[in-house]
């Protein structure tokens, strides 16, 4: 199995170096690696004290800073080096004034895995959700530099499980801790003898959420576009997502308008979804005057205002549910008690089946049954509000899994 994973590297960095030569998004993840030592050796000051924390995306990133704000606090003596392995992670992040350092993780291998730690040489470890590396986490293991999962998710299909999953069970067996967001996924891993060092902390985008809903400040553009109409607002949407709600919007109200905010916003994906919506105003036309109080649509051009955007929405609709990778993050709109429609691809997601299985969002699985829940949700405000209201007490009470995991960390020792 390790010969057959060596040869997933190779082929995968082979890959990536030939799609860089025409996609800029390969390009940044080729380039982003290239002389990787120079740059950390040149970066990092000498005689600190580091944890690492290591993120897949922008997303994981989201759910580790509370737990960074957690860690700041307490352990300030430490600096918090924060790895990505995505372009976009590392592109959205790579000033965040919450981490001291910055970089994208080298590619795995037993060579990169052992010059990385003797360079970085983090006291703690911290993978966020996922993101399992072989030599990185047998590295970690020998060098017995303690490493934590924190909002951990498992299901009874993923290859750790299977009977050809040897060698992932044996990067599990590398781990310290493992910080579980829900009891399926304690469950499962009970199922492969990993009983002990296990807690069920819950999610830190719970925590997350809640700390930019206790801080979100008004948006004038957006006051404007409103104009006291109900939004329906679409976050991180691809264009399966997109012509799906072209479908459902032909019978929005006239006292309702619609936010999109695509996922990708290159200049093609946004004329694209211009042309969907025929009329629309992009966010970039609006200025301080009245600019699109008289638009159904207003199309968000740029990056990092969705989270805000929330605020002023009545309903949500989430994209990624309608392609392979899945959902994006219900919990942003269901902090601020909108109702979610999303996409039927969110099996991965232990708060998206949570949720749904208590009805307080909905999945659909085409244009007719969105249009059917959107409908039922618009025309009722009875039932939408109680559906905020529920939303907003169990957003309230799932919040607290990075006190849970600090915690533990005191308990255990891990950082003097």
């Amino acid at each position: 199995m390790l010969i057959l994973y060596n040869l997933f590297l190779f082929l995968y960095f082979l890959s990536a170096r030939i799609y860089g030569l025409f996609n800029s998004k390969a390009k940044k993840w080729v380039d982003g690696r290239r002389d990787w030592e120079d740059l950390y050796r040149n970066t990092l000051k000498p005689g600190e004290k580091r944890i690492w924390i290591h993120c897949s995306s922008m997303g994981e990133f989201e759910q580790a800073k509370p737990l960074i704000e957690e860690l700041r606090a307490q352990y300030p003596a430490y600096k918090i080096a924060v790895t990505f392995f995505s372009p976009s992670g590392y592109e959205a992040c790579k000033n965040n004034a919450l981490a001291d350092y910055v970089f994208y993780l080298p590619h795995d291998g037993k060579r990169n895995a052992a010059r990385f730690l003797e360079i970085v040489a983090p006291t703690l470890a911290i993978f966020v959700k996922y993101e399992f590396w072989y030599y990185y986490l047998v590295q970690l293991k020998s060098k017995k530099i303690p490493t934590l999962l924190v909002s951990g998710a498992f299901r009874k299909g993923q290859v750790f499980f299977k009977w050809y999953g040897g060698m992932f069970r044996d990067m599990l067996g590398c781990f310290s801790f493992f910080f579980l967001q829900d009891m399926e996924s304690e469950n499962v891993l009970a199922t492969i003898g990993i009983t002990a060092d296990v807690l069920i902390s819950g999610d830190t985008r719970y925590d997350r959420v809640a700390t930019i809903a206790g801080k979100v400040t008004p948006i004038t553009a957006i006051d404007n576009f409103k104009n006291g109409h109900k939004i329906l607002i679409a976050g991180s949407t691809w264009p399966g997502d997109e012509d799906v709600l072209k479908d459902c919007i032909e019978s929005l109200p006239a006292d309702w308008k619609l936010i999109v905010v695509p996922h990708e916003i290159d200049e093609a994906h946004i004329r694209r979804v211009a042309q969907l919506f025929s009329g629309a105003i992009l966010f970039s036309e609006l200025d301080a005057a009245n600019t699109g109080s008289d638009k159904k649509v207003l199309i968000v051009n740029n990056i990092g205002m969705l989270s805000r955007l929330f605020a002023y929405a009545d309903v949500a609709f989430i994209g990624g549910g309608f392609q392979k990778g899945g959902i994006h993050n219900i919990l942003e709109p269901a902090v601020f008690g909108a109702p979610v429609i999303f996409g039927p691809v969110y099996e991965k997601f232990v708060e998206a089946k949570e949720l749904a299985a208590l009805k307080y969002v909905f999945p659909v699985a085409n244009a007719s049954e969105c249009k059917e829940v959107l409908n039922k949700l618009i025309t009722d405000e009875e039932y939408r509000g109680a559906i905020s209201y529920a939303l907003k007490e169990f957003m309230k009470n799932h919040t607290g899994a990075a006190a849970k995991i600090m915690g533990a960390v005191e308990r255990e020792g891990w950082l003097e």
